[in-house]
């Protein structure tokens, strides 16, 4: 029997790994695996602006990545499920498996960030 696979599913799934595709999303994600904050403490342990954080956070709030809840005069984000956070401890998992081909993928236009060419450069020696 032929299995066909199901295109509205496929296209769900590539849209939440889209959520987890953008580094300024992941690294919220990744602070928000510590607990709930809210957009300044976020700001802060991330490094990004205020409006590139509110930006995201939209977007994560909107894919169902993350919850918001208001208490008084601010708003606390978390991650909705504790899945996500399992995600991404079992993504570093995967990675520490299959690093080098990730970090010698010529088939994605990233930019090399220090930690990249660090490894290339042990490769070669």
């Amino acid at each position: 029997m032929l299995l066909i696979a199901d295109k509205t599913g496929l296209a769900v799934k590539a849209t939440l790994f889209r959520g987890f595709g953008d580094p300024s999303r992941l690294k919220i994600l990744e602070t928000l695996r510590d607990g709930p904050l809210t957009v300044g403490e976020i700001v802060e342990a991330t490094e990004l602006s205020q409006s590139n954080v509110s930006n995201h956070l939209g977007c994560l709030r909107d894919c169902g990545l993350v919850a918001a809840e208001k208490q008084g005069r601010y708003v606390t984000y978390r991650l909705s499920d504790d899945r996500v956070g399992d995600l991404l401890v079992l993504a570093e998992s995967l990675l520490a498996d299959v690093a080098r081909g990730v970090y010698e993928c010529t088939r994605y236009n990233v930019r090399p960030d220090e930690s990249q060419k660090t490894f290339k450069n042990e490769k070669e020696q």
